[in-house]
């Protein structure tokens, strides 16, 4: 279920409704310069520049309400275009920030994201109690996303349970120690839309941003 129409909406009504004030302020500006004009003194009439004077400050007035409207209106263009986008994605898979392996019939795979290239980058898969599961080793890679695989075997070569894990990493390049992102799957259920934009739900993964998401399968 998403929430994404009744913002987009919101939005697109406070943006018309921003062109009809300045059209409201225009009216009364001009009413009340006509008026002026036909009861003024004939022995003291209005300056001419003091009429030119006002007419520029309204023009400046009314540009910059256009302005704005245009601005919010394509603010709301563009939000329409990203919550159609996010609401595609829902019941598919993608690729976000995480820490979770999720372990089915003796399969699971997630990924690591490198900054820079590593000499060597080792993953770490532990239990719900904090132990260490299995250890990975996955070479020397390249700055990116690297996904890897775990087989649902231990470090002694022993079949675990299905279920959920958690893993860390690091990486290593010319003797130096970093700590790569790690990223996890996990299936959008929803959308909502949020002062930040379109957010997706991703179950024990939380909420993430469109921007988060690595890879959609």
């Amino acid at each position: 279920m998403t929430t994404v129409n009744s913002a987009t909406a919101a939005q697109q009504t406070a943006a018309t409704a921003a062109t009809s004030q300045a059209g409201i302020t225009q009216d009364r500006f001009l009413k009340l310069l006509v008026t002026q004009m036909k009861n003024q003194d004939p022995l003291n009439p209005m300056d001419n520049a003091q009429v030119t004077s006002q007419m520029a400050q309204l023009s400046t007035v009314t540009g910059i309400d256009k302005l704005n409207a245009t601005v919010q209106a394509l603010s709301a263009s563009m939000t329409s275009a990203q919550s159609l986008q996010a609401a595609s994605m829902i019941g598919h898979a993608a690729l976000v920030p995480g820490e979770e392996i999720a372990l089915a019939a003796g399969n699971s795979g997630a990924a690591v994201e490198l900054d820079q290239p590593a000499d060597k980058v080792t993953v770490t898969i532990t239990d719900a109690d904090g132990k260490v599961v299995r250890t990975l080793q996955l070479g020397a890679q390249d700055a990116g996303v690297v996904g890897f695989t775990w087989d649902g075997m231990d470090d002694n070569g022993v079949a675990v349970v299905d279920g959920k894990y958690e893993f860390s990493s690091t990486a290593v390049l010319d003797g130096k120690s970093s700590s790569p992102t790690t990223l996890s799957y996990g299936v959008v259920n929803s959308v909502s839309l949020t002062a930040g934009g379109a957010m997706l739900n991703m179950g024990s993964l939380g909420e993430v941003g469109l921007d988060e998401v690595r890879q959609i399968l």
